[in-house]
């Protein structure tokens, strides 16, 4: 039962994400999933329930990405992909809850740090890509939190908010695609784990369509404030605290 209510609570949160609620969510997708398995097996049972939100998320905002970014963060996102996936492969258990306890916490850091981006002085380098592509596939296939490194650069470039987003929706649907040769090769994705949560993927469209209900009705700020609460809570705890 327990199992269920996880899963259903994560197809939730990943719609309620791409209709609109934010990024956080997805983030704690990772660590609520944790509650039930294995670090490597939430990152893996997450992906198609992510894949199937893609679909969604660039029907919205279809032709919207400028090519330019992707092309230059993609190729070193796919070797990211690779050593992220290595190591989800070959580290122990309690060695992935506090690495995805970093990143979670990497990530509120970022949250509270990025209204700084965006006023701040800067040269674009094509070197300052090719880093935050790396650090974005390696977060993605650590622990589904690659989004701080790529929307970090995305911040300090010169682009509409429509072509952010767009850009952002085909660069991870482009990440998570990449992530399922590497994580069957690596053993740790295979079909009777789509057996598992196929059930729950109906989820995702009715979060997408709950959240942008609710992103007209709600305080935005209050709700990433108390979100990025939980997030943090959510990373101490896997840093400190001893799976049960």
């Amino acid at each position: 039962m327990a199992f269920i209510l996880i899963v259903a609570l994560s197809s939730l949160l990943i719609g309620l994400s791409k209709g609109g609620m934010g990024a956080a969510l997805v983030v704690l997708v990772t660590p609520i999933l944790t509650q039930v398995m294995p670090v490597a097996d939430a990152v893996s049972l997450s992906l198609p329930l992510l894949i199937i939100a893609d679909v969604f998320a660039l029907w919205a905002y279809w032709k919207t990405w400028d090519m330019h970014y992707i092309r230059l963060m993609l190729p070193l996102a796919i070797l990211g992909i690779g050593v992220g996936t290595f190591l989800l492969a070959s580290l122990p258990d309690d060695v992935l809850r506090r690495l995805l306890g970093v990143f979670t916490l990497v990530f509120v850091a970022y949250r509270l740090l990025s209204a700084h981006l965006q006023t701040a002085r800067y040269q674009p380098r094509d070197w300052h890509g090719y880093l935050a592509g790396a650090a974005s596939g390696l977060g993605s296939a650590l622990a589904n939190t690659g989004a701080p490194p790529f929307t970090a650069y995305m911040l300090l470039q010169d682009v509409s908010p429509p072509v952010f987003v767009g850009t952002t929706t085909l660069f991870f649907a482009l990440v998570n695609l990449i992530k399922v040769p590497w994580l069957v090769a690596g053993h740790l994705l295979d079909l009777s784990d789509l057996t598992r949560i196929l059930w729950a993927m109906p989820l995702i469209p009715v979060g997408i369509w709950l959240g942008r209900w609710l992103v007209n009705r709600m305080n935005r700020e209050v709700f990433e404030r108390v979100m990025l609460y939980v997030l943090a809570l959510a990373g101490l705890a896997l840093l400190l605290l001893e799976p049960r």
